[in-house]
């Protein structure tokens, strides 16, 4: 699906929003609106609120997808793998923490084929993050600990980095990086 300059900005105002008040209750008049154009004119750009919902979604969902492959794919330590992607997370949140928002938030209204293409590439995110996780633990690389527990204390806390970050703007991505990486790997004690 070709991604015109104008349908971009759809979908940027349209991640917007849906992080402000959810995609259940904004309207494609809300939209409209936020764009200053009317609602009709949005449908030559956009089939439906359904159609810019995938685009954001499927989008980042897939980069996160791609990425991690990459990394899985990649001859490096399974430390040095979870360092990219902690690196991945915050990429993608300085980036658009609109549509990571959205990511979060509302993948359940996406519909049929969407919804399921979206929850397989959750489950093989979650499943080769996993694996670099006991990899490293065999490898004696990461502490012995109940690997879900890791997985969730990590995931979680890159998954909503979009709330905190927004808040606390003042640290600059290397910072940001580095301390992460600190905390998430080496604990605080």
């Amino acid at each position: 699906m070709k991604i015109t300059d104008r349908k971009t900005e759809i979908v940027n105002v349209s991640a917007k929003l849906f992080k402000e008040k959810g995609y259940s209750a904004v309207t494609m008049r809300d939209i409209a609106q936020a764009m200053d154009i009317k609602a009709a004119s949005l449908y030559n750009h956009i089939k439906s609120k359904q159609e810019i919902l995938v685009l954001i979604i499927i989008e980042i969902a897939e980069e996160f997808t791609n990425v991690m492959n990459e990394i899985v794919d990649s001859e490096i330590t399974s430390t040095q793998k979870i360092e990219r992607v902690i690196d991945l997370h915050i990429d993608i949140t300085l980036r658009n923490p609109d549509a990571l928002a959205c990511l979060n938030n509302d993948w359940m209204h996406l519909e049929d084929n969407d919804l399921k293409y979206f929850i397989k590439m959750r489950n093989d995110y979650e499943q080769n993050f996993r694996n670099i996780v006991k990899r490293g633990i065999l490898n004696n690389e990461i502490v012995n600990l109940n690997i879900e527990v890791i997985i969730f204390s990590t995931l979680s806390t890159l998954r909503t980095l979009y709330i905190w970050y927004d808040k606390t703007k003042s640290l600059n991505e290397k910072v940001l990086k580095n301390n992460m990486k600190k905390v998430l790997l080496n604990g605080i004690i």
